[in-house]
Order: C-alpha cells, then sequence, then structure tokens
C-alpha cells in the first residue's frame, strides 16, 4: 500500500508539473518565433457554423496590375462581407510583400468591412508574406492579426471543429510544428466531426515548376510527407480531415486516402493556368478566381466555391463546384486506461489552455461591458 501511495503521488506530481511549464502566460513562449505550442481560440456558439477560406490576394497598390487583380480583389472581399461568415481564413499570401508598410496598409482600406461587420480573420503565413526583411515582415503580419498573440501556427476550435493553422515556411511533419499537430490530431481524431487544416503551401496540385501556361509550382516533399502522415491517420479516425491550401492561383479539388484536399489561391494574385491532372476533381482549364463558402455541422460539410468572372465591368458569379463530406461513422474510443501517459499528459495540457483562454476571453469580453456569447454570422472574437 505504501509503494502504491508513493506511486500515485508521483504520478501526480509529474501532471502537476507538466501542467505548471504549460501555464497560460504571456511569457510562457517557446523559442520557435514566440509561438505558445498548445494556443488555442474558441469561438462560441451552436453546432452549425458558416465560414469562408481563400488565399493569394495580394494587397498591394492597385495601380499596379502585374502582382494581382485589384478590382478582383475587391469583389471578392466586398461578396465575402455580404455573406456575414462567422470567420474567414486567408491560406496564405496576403500582401504581395511582407515587409512593405504600403501595402499593409492597402489591406487596412480594402479590408475595413471586415472589421467593421466584427468577422474575424484567422491568417496563416505565406511565402510572400514574409518577403523582404524578416523581422519587419512578421511585425507588419503580427499588427495586423493580434488575436493570434505572434503565433505562427495555431489551433481554432468551432462547434463540433477545429481548424489547425499551419506555417508552412517550416516542417509540418516534424519539429516543433510537427509534434504540435501531432499532438492535436491525437486529441481530436474522435471527439470532433471535422478537423480543417489550413497552409500555404499544397500537399497535391495540377500545377508545375515547369510554368507551362505562364506560372505554376511542384507539391514539395514536405506537404507530400504531411499528406501521407495525414492519410495514414484517417481510417483509425472519426473527424473527417480536410486541408485548404494556396500557393497555386487557381481552384483545385483532390481526394486521397480519404482525406478532402482544396487549392484555393483564387483571391485576387495573377492567374496561374494549369494542365489538370487526370486525379484533380475539378476540370476547369481557364482563370478561377473564387472563394470558399465553406458550411459544416455535426453530419456533414458543405463546400461550395464561388467563382467570380469580370467581363465589361459587369460582375458574374457562378457555383461551378460543390462538394459535400459526410461525417464518418463513428470510430471505437480507446479508453484513457489504455492510453500512455504522454497522450494523456497532452491531452490535459490542451484542455488547460483551452479553458485558460475561454475564460481569459470571457472576462475580457465582461470588463468592456459586452455580451459573453457571440452572435454567429456577425460576430466573432472581439477586435
Amino acid at each position: 500500500m505504501q509503494i502504491k501511495g508513493r506511486t500515485v503521488a508521483l504520478f501526480l506530481l509529474v501532471v502537476g508539473f507538466v501542467l505548471s511549464c504549460g501555464s497560460h502566460s504571456p511569457n510562457n513562449r517557446s523559442d520557435h518565433s514566440d509561438a505558445r505550442t498548445d494556443f488555442t481560440l474558441d469561438i462560441l456558439g451552436g453546432s452549425s457554423i458558416r465560414f469562408v477560406a481563400f488565399g493569394d490576394t495580394r494587397f498591394h497598390d492597385p495601380s499596379d496590375t502585374t502582382p494581382a487583380n485589384a478590382s478582383v480583389r475587391q469583389a471578392i472581399v466586398a461578396a465575402i462581407d455580404k455573406e456575414r461568415p462567422t470567420f474567414v481564413s486567408i491560406s496564405g499570401d496576403i500582401v504581395f510583400d511582407g515587409d512593405d508598410a504600403s501595402d499593409w496598409k492597402v489591406w487596412d482600406s480594402e479590408s475595413a468591412a471586415w472589421r467593421e461587420h466584427h468577422i474575424p480573420v484567422f491568417p496563416v503565413l505565406g511565402n510572400h508574406d514574409l518577403k523582404g526583411d524578416h523581422d519587419t515582415a512578421l511585425a507588419n503580419y503580427f499588427a495586423r492579426f493580434p488575436r493570434v498573440e505572434k503565433n505562427r501556427f495555431y489551433s481554432v476550435r468551432f462547434g463540433n471543429c477545429v481548424l489547425l493553422v499551419l506555417d508552412s515556411s517550416q516542417d509540418e511533419v516534424s519539429g516543433e510544428q510537427g509534434e504540435w499537430l501531432q499532438r492535436h490530431l491525437d486529441l481530436y481524431a474522435n471527439s470532433l466531426d471535422f478537423i480543417f487544416i489550413a497552409l500555404h503551401h499544397p500537399p497535391y496540385t495540377s500545377s508545375s515548376d515547369e510554368k507551362r501556361y505562364g506560372g505554376g509550382h511542384f507539391a514539395r516533399t514536405r506537404e507530400q510527407s504531411m499528406a501521407r502522415m495525414l492519410e495514414s491517420r484517417q481510417p483509425q479516425m472519426h473527424a473527417r480531415l480536410i486541408v485548404f491550401s494556396g500557393h497555386v492561383h487557381n481552384y483545385e479539388h483532390h481526394d486521397h486516402g480519404g482525406v478532402t484536399y482544396f487549392v484555393t489561391g483564387g483571391g485576387g494574385a495573377h492567374p496561374y493556368l494549369i494542365p489538370r491532372k487526370p486525379s484533380d476533381l475539378y476540370q476547369d482549364s481557364g482563370i478561377n478566381y473564387h472563394y470558399l463558402m465553406v458550411d459544416a455541422t455535426p453530419q456533414r460539410v458543405r463546400v461550395t466555391m464561388n467563382k467570380l468572372d469580370i467581363a465589361d465591368g459587369k460582375q458574374q458569379w457562378t457555383q461551378p463546384d460543390v462538394v459535400v463530406i459526410p461525417g464518418a461513422a463513428p470510430v471505437a474510443r480507446q479508453p484513457i486506461s489504455n492510453r500512455t501517459f504522454t497522450q494523456f499528459s497532452s491531452e490535459l495540457i490542451t484542455r488547460k489552455y483551452e479553458t485558460d483562454h475561454a475564460h481569459s476571453y470571457r472576462r475580457r469580453r465582461a470588463a468592456n461591458g459586452r455580451p459573453l456569447e457571440t452572435r454567429l454570422g456577425g460576430g466573432g472574437l472581439p477586435g
């Protein structure tokens, strides 16, 4: 009995030590670009959520038409504003030059309606957002998105889903970010219905570096490795995996190993005309400026591609691709008694971060005299 008591005491001591090391304090940041490895934002609301995913907007001087089509970009931003989504996920290359203050001022001006209507933006770092002086570019980026608190990768919980935001300038399957991703996949595999992953570089694309039609990029080895990891996990998971990426300035839809992949790089950057691979489930070889509207319920996710064409100054909106992803059949859950100590501790740590952040968020709203609940469709997180 004495040995058993010591064992229990030792276990509790170790758990307490791990939790204290993961305390949700502003000064508790890792050495990895000021990222807290279990940082999580929560959006309050019901089980049905509507959000937008798109990318490669390249906010820049509208008179310079080489990097992007400002008329298209502005029309897409206005259309998204009218939708009043719960939030917007931008999969990188928000601006043309990350260290250029004038590009970020264009962002400030052209996206002002989103802030006016309290539509939160959850950004992904793209290569253009880091272009130029690295420190200046990051400072410009984080100044526009203070709610992510200088985290280059982070998660957003909402309804029956989670959005895992990755920085594809860093390895997604190893190192601190890779470990963070694996830990969150372990945690949410059988407790949520859908796991969305947003990053800049695509794991799959019809495009290539050959640039046969003037632009394009191969899928890199790093993102291909991530895709193999996700596809190896999917059969054992209750949650369905859905990946949004950009970098290729077009729209693509791929399904591999039970995982659904979207390339949504049609936010206004100069378009890439790409030869479509047979595995690409979208075969329009033309220009595809667009944004994706994502409707998520416990039963299914519906992704609608909203395509924009402008001819003679007139906008024409169509929906040439609608993808319905059903929720998966339940997978038997592993009893906690059979989990490893590491898995159990990781779950405790992440839950602690989520709980602490939610309490802090509610305290901030109460201190500001604002209601504790957020009205979905026109609300979101403050700021």
